[in-house]
């Protein structure tokens, strides 16, 4: 049997504020492991690796990039 509630955050702030201390230090022990779990929606997907392992431009590439860039654009205005 699975119960399950929808409570708002100032409302379980409310709820967490009624427990006794030694509760509380409890659940900031509890909070503190659940930080440091490999969080699913953290992690990397394929397609962001991917992306992170792309060519790069260098400096002199970009440096052609932004002067293609302006005769374009003049170019494009005439």
């Amino acid at each position: 049997m699975e119960l399950r509630l929808n409570i708002g955050y100032q409302e379980l702030i409310e709820l967490i504020k009624q427990l006794p201390v030694s509760q509380i230090k409890k659940l900031k022990a509890d909070l503190a492991l659940m930080g440091t779990e490999k969080d699913p929606e953290k992690e990397i997907s394929e397609f962001q690796q991917f992306l992170l392992h792309g060519p790069v431009m260098e400096d002199d590439q970009y440096q052609d990039y932004l002067a293609n860039r302006k005769y374009f654009n003049t170019w494009r205005t005439n």
